[in-house]
């Protein structure tokens, strides 16, 4: 790279900080009507490529020529008096006051004097360099050592972001003998404090007098210090994601929040690390990136661009957009599950919170899927963490109660014990995905019943008591614990999930694999096709893009629809139906007062889906119809009295008593067969148990037909 002449350079960047729009930005920076200073490199690149290559290669040098140019061209632009001075203004005008005194009494020329003051003291803004609008962001991985000192851009999710704190930039001293004042700019994260002062009058005696930090004459910045790690498409076989620390002062604070899918551009560095830190680090060196730009991005887009009302409108009535089309455009691939794929597409909307006299109802939904194995649920749960907009994705076996709720660290900069939110956290205001939710254990199963009513997440952990906001809509996906559903057994037996958790669920779906000729040569058909093209066949309806899909649910997400008083009375009177039907039927699930909830849940729903502000009773009639749906998958065809009366189910049980009582997997045929003798079931009743539970892949037998081995 060939040297640069600061001095040319320095000329260009006035013509491109005087020109434009830049005129009217240093307007409002010598008023204080803006604080952020923004260059544009694709004005620069018009300018002159050169210097725009130049800027990326070296930023933090030519953040310091374009802020001498912006200090030399400031007065002119300065039309008034700047009407709200704070401490630091008076404290400077009192500064320039004096000297202006000394230099009538001595002779002296002003520019002599200003100079002796930083010029970061000085400075009410801040300058940021904005990316070309064609430079795509990379992975953390990729910024490699030769990126030192240069602009880049990269791209990951907020893990962690601390407090935002003050940070000093200009430390002012005041020298206890001659009451000098000495300035010290700050250009690490850590500095050594000045102790003696030379000034001229404690050189001319030998004074040398102690100095004393005077704060309110340093000046200070907001300081954040945020924790990104890279998008797991990025990561390599066999590789762990990588994080990186970004440093973000100013106005690019409190841009992003823990969970966060960010872009963010700014300058690689090293830390720079003195004395004890140093002995300790030893050879290595950590690196962070100061941030110029700090951008809140979508999970499947570069840029989350909002969307104007009318070009909105004209895309609805281009596309046709209904619900039954934006229910159909979820998971494609997945053959069937009409009303399931309604019933997601109501979780990624959500309902409307409710606020009054201090007690929150929430607007989320939950739902959980329940069914026999390969029939596409994981499938379902990977596509809804791909569309919502803020979602996270998590296994039963794969994540502990701290990783779910929050974990308590030590801060790197202060020390101090802080909370490191979890997936329930970081998907606030978005959807949690949780598959094998049978599989998790029973003590950390238990954080997610404060999260599923209350929205909240309480602490008490390392002195640090608190409540955390988790308003996130649950989706779970639980197999039955005998491999195959039971449609014979209650939920309990099947899931083995507490009633507790059960009711908190809004919808309880039940996918089975029942075979059927036609359903399972369509099925086929479908997957062969899916398999073939890698696409969905042709459908009756063409599913849209998943760009739109997320404009239309972002969009649907803001309107709050509200139930009309007239309708209060159907809602009502459906509920004690559902009630009286739960009663009289024996019912598998729980219709409690968290059942009406969930009506109104799914009918504001709807009414967002449709863009209304009123829900109409068309949405209450769907929201249960929806809700008996889901109950209906759950429930046997076969009469309900009848479910759990045959001999063999008596006999299964029996057996199953003979296992927990012996606290054994394996139960000797002998004392199943004495058992049974005794009360009263015959050798032919055994067997036909025997078989049908095994075909159902509940027991084994062994070879010998000794032993019934439960699965």
């Amino acid at each position: 790279m060939s040297v640069r002449d600061y001095d040319n350079d320095m000329t260009l960047i006035r013509q491109i900080v005087s020109s434009g729009r830049y005129a009217k930005k240093l307007v409002a920076v010598a008023h204080r009507e803006e604080v952020e200073f923004v260059v544009d490199l694709d004005d620069v690149h018009k300018h002159d490529p050169s210097l725009c290559l130049a800027i990326k290669d070296n930023t933090r040098r030519y953040v310091q020529l374009f802020s001498r140019a912006i200090d030399q061209l400031l007065p002119d632009y300065k039309l008034q008096d700047v009407p709200h001075k704070d401490s630091l203004d008076v404290f400077i005008d009192h500064r320039l006051l004096v000297e202006q005194r000394k230099r009538t009494e001595e002779g002296l020329n002003a520019d002599e004097f200003v100079s002796r003051y930083p010029p970061e003291l000085m400075r009410r803004y801040e300058l940021y360099f904005k990316p070309q609008s064609h430079q795509k962001a990379v992975a953390v991985r990729e910024v490699k050592a030769k990126e030192i000192g240069k602009l880049v851009t990269i791209s990951g999710v907020v893990t962690r972001t601390s407090e935002v704190k003050p940070m000093l930039m200009v430390a002012t001293y005041t020298c206890d003998t001659c009451a000098a004042e000495t300035y010290q700019p700050i250009g690490s994260q850590s500095f050594m404090p000045l102790e003696r002062c030379q000034s001229d009058d404690c050189k001319a005696n030998r004074a040398n007098g102690r100095l004393h930090l005077q704060t309110r004459g340093s000046k200070f910045v907001k300081f954040e210090e945020m924790r990104i790690q890279e998008h797991s498409q990025h990561v390599p076989i066999g590789n762990l994601p990588r994080s990186i620390t970004i440093i973000a002062r100013g106005q690019q604070t409190r841009l992003a929040l823990p969970g966060d899918h960010v872009t963010v551009t700014g300058v690689f560095l090293p830390i720079a690390r003195t004395g004890f830190r140093q002995l300790v680090a030893g050879l290595l060196s950590d690196t962070f990136i100061e941030a110029h730009r700090v951008v809140v991005t979508n999970k499947a887009q570069e840029t989350d661009e909002e969307m104007a009302d009318e070009e909105f409108d004209r895309l609805i009535e281009r596309e046709d957009i209904n619900i039954e089309r934006l229910a159909s455009s979820i998971a494609p691939e997945i053959y069937g599950h009409l009303d399931l794929k309604k019933a997601l597409l109501l979780l990624l909307v959500g309902g409307v919170d409710q606020n009054t006299f201090g007690m929150k109802i929430r607007g989320s939904i939950n739902i959980c899927l329940m069914g026999d194995p390969g029939v596409a649920k994981s499938q379902l749960l990977g596509f809804i963490d791909r569309i919502s907009t803020r979602s996270q994705y998590t296994t039963g076996r794969g994540s502990s109660g701290v990783g779910l709720t929050a974990a308590v660290m030590k801060d790197t900069i202060t020390g101090e014990m802080v909370l490191e939110g979890g997936a329930l956290v970081l998907a606030d205001q978005g959807i949690c995905c949780i598959d094998e939710f049978d599989k998790m254990l029973e003590s950390d199963r238990t954080a997610i019943h404060e999260v599923m009513e209350q929205q909240t997440i309480s602490i008490a952990k390392a002195g640090i008591l608190t409540t955390l906001n988790a308003r996130v809509s649950i989706l779970a996906a639980a197999n039955p614990v005998y491999g195959r559903y039971n449609p014979k057994k209650s939920i309990e037996h099947n899931i083995q999930l507490p009633a507790a958790l059960l009711s908190r669920f809004d919808l309880l779906w039940l996918i089975q694999d029942k075979a059927d000729h036609d359903n399972d040569l369509k099925l086929a058909q479908h997957i062969a096709y899916v398999h073939k093209n890698s696409h969905e066949p042709p459908l009756e309806v063409q599913p849209l893009d998943i760009q739109i899909m997320q404009k239309y649910i972002a969009r649907a997400k803001r309107i709050n629809p509200i139930v009309p008083e007239f309708l209060t009375d159907d809602i009502v009177a459906a509920y004690i139906d559902m009630r009286n039907d739960a009663r009289n039927n024996k019912d598998m699930t729980y219709t409690s007062a968290r059942t009406l909830l969930a009506i109104l849940r799914l009918s504001t729903a709807l009414a967002r889906l449709r863009l209304s502000e009123v829900v109409e009773k068309g949405d209450i009639t769907e929201a249960m119809r929806l809700i008996e749906s889901s109950k209906s998958s759950i429930v046997n065809d076969s009469d309900p009295s009848q479910r759990a009366q045959t001999r063999a189910d008596k006999v299964f049980q029996l057996i199953h008593n003979i296992s927990i009582e012996t606290k054994s997997r394996e139960v000797s045929m002998a004392d199943a067969i004495e058992r049974c003798k005794i009360l009263g079931y015959t050798n032919d009743e055994l067997e036909e148990a025997i078989e049908q539970y095994e075909s159902n892949n509940m027991w084994q037998i062994n070879q010998n037909r000794t032993k019934i081995i439960f699965v």
